[in-house]
């Protein structure tokens, strides 16, 4: 799920705290349809949570695991990218 660079950016948004449909479409600069497909995809597999406000969706990473695993995910691909040694 974290390989498609897309559904990888919005969760790193959704680590962050919780945003609706509107806000991650402006952030990730990808048409809504598609941000509204990779946040059911997140949803499917428990990576992403929902809840309503009102008429508002607002979606966030499920936990302090799946945060910390995307964290791990983006230190392990800027090392991967800058060539830095990976840790025991």
């Amino acid at each position: 799920m974290l390989a498609d660079p897309t559904r990888l950016r919005l969760m790193c948004l959704l680590s962050e705290g919780e945003h609706d449909v509107t806000a991650l479409v402006a952030a990730v600069g990808t048409a809504r349809p598609a941000v509204s497909q990779h946040l059911a995809k997140l949803r499917l597999t428990g990576l992403v949570t929902v809840r309503r406000d009102g008429r508002r969706a607002l979606h966030r990473a499920r936990g302090g695991h799946v945060r910390r695993l995307v964290t791990e995910v983006l230190h392990a691909a800027s090392h991967r990218v800058t060539g830095a040694p990976e840790h025991d």
